[in-house]
């Protein structure tokens, strides 16, 4: 089901900056007036899908971080440098392609969707992940959405940390206070999170380059991700959607609904399609996905480029051409998840087991340099 659910979102997003973007979607859709009308629904409503990513993502969180705080051993530092080290190589490679990309494209036709050429600060901003929060203009349709991604996992992280010390968390299992102090403030502090978003900050539109405005639905799947390894799975359940229910009421809101749609079908999925056969091009679709998000926008970019040089009043070459983009940027995908993010994730696993393996050999120089101190 999530993988379903990552390919259907993973590919509306590609429509949807086809249709927002570029020039040829605009000539296409001259060709009937239903073509208009798609257009204008794909431009609309086509990045709603990104609620139920994070919906999804949240879900997902809930493997590492469980309802009763951070894993042992695990400092907030080393999940936070983690899941950044995850998104930003195939980021940053993402990135200079978007550039490279938008030089060429700026040589072949001017249109809006093609930004001024980047400076060394926007760059940077942008590799750090805060070029929103600084109000530097993006590189790429989709690098806002590894902001946000990154910023709601730390936030996260922050939150079950802090649960688990005002709860005073300890390593003795037989220190039952301890024990029910952080079963009642971890979900407490992550629910008042989601509340506080989905019934604050999600209604404000200056906070939308901050996790506070998204982490209510991304909180919405992390309930149900708890609810799905719960001995008591539809109280969390009810609690989702008593929690989308009653923000949908004080404030109707697409992404919303979507969200919450998303959390239930998984929570309930999950405990009722677990002998579910996998299908292994939804699967192959759903791996790629994040490929996708980052290299769809600059393969859109050239193909947009190249019609309007070439066929820039033919609808019928432009209705070819945003086909063309669509296949294009799903092989792209492919072959940029084989090639970039596969590798750089084997990299780092070859560094992180040479990084252990160099941890017994320090520690046991350190004890023989402490011995000869004494």
């Amino acid at each position: 089901m999530i993988d379903a659910i990552k390919a259907i979102a993973a590919q509306l997003i590609v429509l949807h900056h086809l249709a927002w973007y570029g020039p040829m979607s605009d000539s296409a859709a001259g060709l009937a007036s239903g073509l208009h009308e798609v257009q204008l629904w794909l431009g609309e409503y086509g990045r709603l899908a990104v609620a139920a990513f994070f919906a999804c993502g949240g879900f997902l969180a809930t493997q590492a971080l469980s309802v009763r705080g951070l894993p042992e051993g695990k400092s907030p530092s080393r999940l936070i440098v983690q899941r950044y080290l995850r998104l930003a190589g195939p980021y940053a490679v993402a990135l200079v392609l978007a550039v490279v990309a938008a030089a060429w494209a700026r040589q072949l036709m001017t249109h809006e969707s093609i930004g001024a050429p980047p400076t060394v600060m926007q760059f940077l901003a942008h590799l750090f992940l805060l070029h929103d929060v600084l109000k530097f203009e993006a590189l790429s349709a989709g690098v806002w959405y590894v902001a946000i991604d990154f910023q709601l996992y730390a936030l996260l992280v922050l939150l079950l940390w802090t649960a688990g010390h005002v709860g005073r968390r300890r390593a003795n299992p037989e220190n039952r206070i301890s024990f029910i102090r952080t079963s009642i403030f971890v979900p407490l502090l992550v629910v008042g999170g989601v509340m506080a978003s989905l019934f604050y900050f999600n209604r404000k539109m200056p906070w939308d380059v901050t996790a506070l405005y998204f982490f209510g639905v991304y909180g919405l799947g992390v309930i149900a991700g708890w609810a799905a390894r719960s001995r008591r799975p539809y109280a969390w359940l009810s609690l989702v959607a008593v929690l989308g229910c009653a923000a949908l009421w004080l404030d109707y809101r697409p992404r919303v609904a979507l969200a919450l749609a998303v959390a239930l079908v998984l929570g309930m999925a999950h405990l009722h399609l677990r002998n579910c056969c996998a299908r292994p091009f939804v699967d192959y679709l759903s791996r790629t996905s994040y490929a996708l998000f980052l290299v769809h926008f600059p393969v859109c970019l050239l193909v947009n480029a190249v019609f309007q040089q070439w066929a820039p009043h033919a609808p019928l070459m432009n209705a070819f051409g945003v086909l063309l983009a669509w296949g294009a940027s799903n092989v792209a995908a492919a072959l940029f998840y084989r090639h970039v993010e596969m590798r750089l994730a084997g990299w780092q696993l070859r560094l992180a087991a040479f990084l252990r393996a160099l941890q017994p050999a320090t520690g046991f120089a350190t004890a023989r340099a402490e011995r000869g101190v004494k």
